[in-house]
């Protein structure tokens, strides 16, 4: 068997025993991308293998996508895909977990325009809002990872020869899930530890702010009572340990929806929704995006913001270091499963019901009374950098390093 193939196996094992960690007699929803049958073929069979009781995969293909958008009747993006959300309702109340395994072009919807793209995520999301609500409570188990396609790899190594690319890719995402260590398990056991020691400091320390400092930035977040820093590893409702991504580098917690206020430069590229966002810088007032500006994909930046109410707002705060191996590694992913673990980063939109104490179990308007926001939106944007300081404030006022020249000070 090759290098290749040994790695290739282990990443299966991994997204199975680590990612959504399957359980016996658990059904599992795999959704991937045709590029990806490889790898899920061999999912397939670790997940039966762990005692998995029905594996279904749902197909869809990027050049389909592209010309469904170029295409379609202009009030088919009206139409809610309620069959779907049904069918996945019904999985996940019923204990399944699900996996996501993407391999999409960033670029694959430039130049669709915006209010086909803006229908589409609001009927999408309409439909699928029992579904997130489920799955932004830890309800059951998700996970995401990825598999290189020839356009993707094209964007992210454009300097290597052609036929390089994809294998380069490849080696850059199994380096990042660990699979270059002599037990990837154990070693994503340890980082697990690790990570956890950072949320464990900052859950003790119950800032009630954080200050951002860096060029473009001058930030600050308040912390709602009760705030929960979480790290990697999440407990669904069965009792049972997941990682919603691999590869993750990240320790979060949910923002005060009206306490940002400041603004903040995004030092990474976006990728939102086939479309490249870049070089942009967003300013709150009491929460709300009040001011907002892109050198690239500024009319895509603004379907963003504007696509509901707490779109206008933060949902999510994340620490990662500027030494973590994704950073050092100096690529440039183009996908914010990756670049997001490589900065720290803040995410508009809805707010993980889990970065609160007992938030789990409350409605959304509970959630809402207590701060969080909600929204149709969480998307993930890079601000950290190696120039980057942030200081937790405490109840009195007193400001203690974080982060100092992009990493922990602690």
């Amino acid at each position: 068997m090759s290098d290749f193939q040994t790695k290739l196996e282990k990443y299966a094992e991994l997204a199975v025993k680590i990612g959504v960690n399957v359980q016996p007699g658990q059904n599992l929803i795999i959704n991937a991308t045709i590029d990806c049958a490889e790898l899920v073929r061999l999912i397939v069979k670790q997940a039966y293998e762990a005692g998995a009781r029905f594996v279904k995969v749902n197909w869809s293909d990027d050049v389909v996508t592209r010309l469904r958008y170029d295409m379609a009747a202009e009030d088919s993006f009206l139409d809610e895909p309620k069959w779907y959300a049904g069918e996945m309702l019904e999985f996940v109340e019923n204990g399944a977990a699900v996996l996501h395994v993407i391999s999409s072009d960033p670029d694959l919807l430039k130049g669709v325009s915006t209010e086909r793209l803006t229908n589409h995520q609001k009927t999408y999301g309409k439909a699928m809002s029992k579904y997130r609500e489920m799955q932004m409570s830890d309800k059951f188990s998700w996970s995401i990872v990825a598999v290189p396609s020839k356009v993707w790899a094209d964007k992210v190594f454009p300097n290597l020869p052609e036929e390089q690319r994809v294998q380069a890719l490849w080696e850059a995402i199994f380096r990042t899930v660990r699979l270059d260590q002599p037990d990837p398990i154990a070693a994503w056991q340890q980082h697990i530890d690790n990570l956890t020691q950072k949320s464990d400091y900052l859950n003790a320390k119950r800032y009630k702010k954080l200050h951002y400092k860096a060029p473009g930035t001058d930030l600050t977040i308040e912390l709602p009572e009760g705030h929960l820093w979480v790290a990697a590893e999440s407990l669904n409702a069965q009792g049972n340990t997941f990682l919603a991504n691999l590869p993750t580098e990240e320790v979060f917690t949910a923002p005060h929806k009206t306490g940002v206020n400041g603004t903040v430069a995004a030092t990474k590229p976006l990728s939102y929704r086939g479309t490249i966002i870049d070089r942009f810088s967003l300013t709150f007032e009491n929460g709300r995006i009040v001011d907002y500006q892109a050198e690239v994909g500024a009319d895509v930046l603004k379907q963003l913001v504007e696509l509901d109410e707490g779109s206008h707002y933060l949902g999510e705060v994340a620490l990662v270091p500027h030494n973590s191996p994704i950073s050092q590694s100096g690529i440039l992913f183009y996908n914010t499963l990756f670049d997001e673990n490589a900065s720290n980063h803040l995410a508009i939109g809805n707010a993980y019901a889990f970065n609160l104490d007992g938030g789990k179990s409350m409605s959304q308007d509970e959630l809402s009374q207590r701060g969080l926001n909600s929204s149709l939106a969480h998307e993930d944007f890079m601000v950290g950098s190696a120039e980057m300081d942030i200081y937790g404030v405490t109840a009195d006022g007193t400001e203690e390093q974080i982060f100092a020249k992009g990493n922990w000070a602690f």
